[in-house]
């Protein structure tokens, strides 16, 4: 159970869009942007920046012979700003020159003229103001309205969740290369290359397949590149149109930290009702998204907040409405979690609100709400499994929960400024694009006269092992070791109008593709080997460990030798196939339907210690019962799950991105100023336990997505840390406010304590 690029990657082997070799020629593209977040360009001169050795071209909006907009979801951005700039990092200009120290030496020439305009920056502003980026959505079941007089518990309050870098080692890259007859081949490191694709056509003004887009790898995304790689890679696109050479474009880490937009910052108000027995009557939440200043994804993301605002959890009363509001910062996009995380957190707070309020443990609230099957979730769509209660439990008996609560009472005695917090976070997430026509893949599959296969898909390896899980497919549909399998790069001349490798579907979605497509040339070589043996047809063929079975005998026929035989005999050795996610869909004007193909789901146990006296905290360990269904790789899922859980606890605890209020700049804009969790931050145990899969029919081969659950696991730490405070001063109040900061934690508690 391999991840089978982790060899190259300790060599230093794997190639990278930034390693790819430089065609002669080459020119380095750097980019002019804005330097405030809202203001009208009244001149711009770029004739210093003409003059200095090296520059070969400043292009401005005029230059762009097709539309100026990089729009997906609405229309509303444009790949370089005309009249007026919206966000400090806005593309207004590039540079093109012979180096990149050239090119940001010509940037720094050009003389830009901006009039400063009153910038919003707070979602609530933006919505007092009326700056939506589309109108508000309402997800409800039940009345609401009418449940509050049967609560014997009422609770209100608000919930901010911070946004998130993403961080990713390879910073924003891409390659532009003339090609013959006009056509432009783009080199990206870009989650959705069919996106890239059709935005570069509409920039360009030429048809798509004059456009040929080809990943090889990510060094990591998060989501940070389904949308926002788009306009480095067209910028390098109409470079190299312009001038026929060869573009390059690569952003410092600083740079992209400060052009590129982060997790969807939200506050949220919040309502919810009870009855004596802890049972959840009624849940109404208003989300007020920070969008920035751009659509991008934002609408979708507030869509998947409204889908999971029960998270895992029956509320037979709900009425949940988003509000997607436009700031001066830079359009906020996808990261892990897709707006599920900001969800559950408001949720989360809510029990740990009324359990205060109430005095009953927030786990009882928890336990006594969590799904059974045949309960409907708001969207209207049935829960069918039961792995959100059998996680639960599971936890508790595996992990000695009950003994781990009086373990961390008698240390509380016995400690005066050291005090320990534990927390449940169970997790119910959905499996699909929640919208329905992006759920399709297709893959195109070769067998060489050799017996090697090759595999072309749309799905994109940022380093989540999907190519793994891709080749263990080819290997065991043709029962040949995985070693003769090899994915070849993304590329649209190959993978036609694919949807981008985010919502945890690229193993699903290209994985069953590649599936179908191996299953239609294995049927093929099954009726070659029948020739050959001159079988019969009651008699059994089939192709076991690399070579052809007869009636459960081996024969002499090998893999290699039934391929080459069934290429002299001229029947083809290749497929292409497309797959599309079953029985899924949904309907946006009443807000109901199917929207996926299965739920995730688990409960994670976390336990941490806090230093009252100086506001500093450790994770000392996270129990995880999760569902994977029937693992392909348990390898690769194991670190999809702990990679989650950390970047998940990084985004409630320490990574916090800090603006100027009065220039709305960022901040938190290096490594240095932004913190990540490392490894000495990481929790001193995690132990991971897949939960007995009991529905062979979801997934890939029975296999569950694995991405983007396991990073709900890691809001638990807010509430473990605000458990130990409470320890400490039970009438502590940090507010219910990611993230959760060791400054946050220092002046939450008393300055003294007797």
């Amino acid at each position: 159970m391999k991840h089978f690029d982790a060899e190259l990657h300790v060599q230093g082997k794997s190639i990278f869009t930034g390693d790819l070799p430089e065609p002669e020629g080459m020119l380095h593209a750097a980019v002019l942007v804005s330097p405030v977040a809202h203001g009208r360009i009244v001149s711009i001169k770029a004739e210093k920046a003409l003059d200095h050795p090296g520059v070969h071209a400043v292009l401005f909006a005029k230059d762009i012979p097709g539309e100026n907009q990089i729009g997906n979801i609405i229309m509303d951005e444009q790949l370089l700003a005309e009249d007026i700039v919206h966000f400090i990092g806005e593309p207004v200009a590039i540079v093109v020159a012979e180096s990149p120290i050239l090119a940001r030496q010509g940037v720094k020439l050009i003389d830009l003229n901006i009039e400063e305009l009153p910038a919003v920056t707070n979602a609530r502003e933006a919505f007092k103001l009326g700056n939506l980026i589309a109108p508000s959505r309402t997800f409800s079941v039940g009345d609401v309205d009418s449940a509050w007089a049967s609560c014997d518990v009422i609770v209100k309050g608000t919930a901010e969740t911070g946004g998130q870098e993403h961080v990713y080692l390879e910073t924003q890259c891409a390659m532009a290369v003339p090609a013959e007859g006009d056509a432009i081949c783009i080199y990206s490191s870009t989650q959705g290359p069919s996106f890239v694709q059709k935005i570069a056509a509409r920039v360009l003004g030429i048809p798509i397949h004059m456009v040929e887009v080809n990943v090889t790898r990510l060094g990591g995304a998060f989501g940070g590149k389904e949308d926002q790689a788009t306009p480095w890679a067209v910028i390098c696109a109409l470079a190299t149109q312009h001038l026929g050479k060869p573009v390059k474009l690569v952003l410092s880490m600083r740079e992209d930290m400060i052009f590129t937009g982060k997790r969807h910052p939200y506050s949220s108000d919040f309502k919810i009702g009870m009855n004596k027995e802890g049972k959840i009557l009624a849940w109404e939440v208003n989300y007020f998204q920070n969008g920035g200043a751009a659509s991008d994804l934002s609408t979708a993301i507030l869509e998947r907040t409204l889908f999971h605002c029960t998270n895992s959890y029956f509320i037979p009363n709900v009425k949940a409405t988003g509000y997607c509001c436009k700031t001066n910062i830079a359009p906020n996009t996808a990261f892990r979690g897709f707006g599920a995380p900001q969800a559950m957190f408001v949720l989360e707070a809510a029990i740990c609100a009324a359990s205060k309020k109430t005095g009953v443990k927030p786990s009882v609230i928890q336990e006594t709400n969590l799904l059974n099957t045949g309960d409907y979730f708001p969207y209207g769509m049935e829960y069918r499994g039961d792995e959100v209660r059998r996680s639960w439990k599971k936890v508790y008996e595996m992990f000695n929960v009950d003994e781990t609560r009086n373990r961390i009472m008698e240390f509380n005695r016995n400690h005066k400024f050291l005090k320990k917090g534990l927390s449940l976070m169970p997790q119910c997430f959905g499996i699909s694009f929640t919208n329905t026509f992006l759920n399709q893949a297709n893959a195109l599959v070769h067998v060489y006269t050799d017996g090697s296969i090759g595999i072309s898909t749309g799905a994109i390896e940022m380093g989540q092992g999907v190519n793994s899980k891709i080749r263990q497919i080819a290997a065991s549909v043709f029962s040949v070791d995985v070693s003769k399998t090899r994915v070849e790069t993304t590329n649209t001349t190959r993978s036609a109008n694919t949807s981008p490798t985010a919502a945890s579907t690229g193993a699903d979605m290209n994985g069953n593709a590649t599936k179908i497509a191996c299953e239609n040339i294995r049927k093929r070589l099954l009726e070659v080997a029948k020739e050959l043996l001159k079988s019969s047809e009651d008699d059994r063929i089939e192709l076991v460990e690399g070579y052809v079975l007869l009636n459960g005998k081996r024969t002499e026929i090998s893999w290699e030798k039934l391929v080459n035989e069934t290429y002299i005999r001229r029947v083809s050795l290749s497929s292409q196939a497309h797959y599309a996610t079953p029985g899924i869909f949904f309907d946006k004007n009443t807000e109901k339907g199917e929207p996926f193909a299965y739920h995730v789901a688990g409960t994670a146990v976390t336990e941490v210690t806090v230093d009252c006296l100086r506001g500093t905290y450790h994770i000392d360990g996270v129990d995880i019962v999760h569902d994977c269904g029937i693992s392909i790789n348990p390898l690769v899922d194991i670190g999809q799950i702990e990679g989650g859980l950390l970047q998940g606890i990084g985004l409630v605890t320490i990574e916090e991105l800090v603006y100027d209020k009065g220039s709305s700049r960022l901040v938190s804009d290096s490594m240095s100023t932004y913190k990540i969790p490392d490894i000495y931050f990481a929790p001193d145990k995690v132990n991971v336990e897949f939960l007995e899969p009991k529905d062979p029919y979801v997934g890939l081969s029975g296999s569950k997505a694995v991405g983007e659950p396991p990073f709900m696991y890691g809001i638990g730490a807010w509430f473990a840390i605000l458990d130990a405070m409470k320890a400490f001063d039970p009438n502590t109040d940090p507010g219910y406010i990611t993230p959760m900061t060791p400054e946050r934690v220092l002046l939450s508690l008393p300055l003294t304590k007797e």
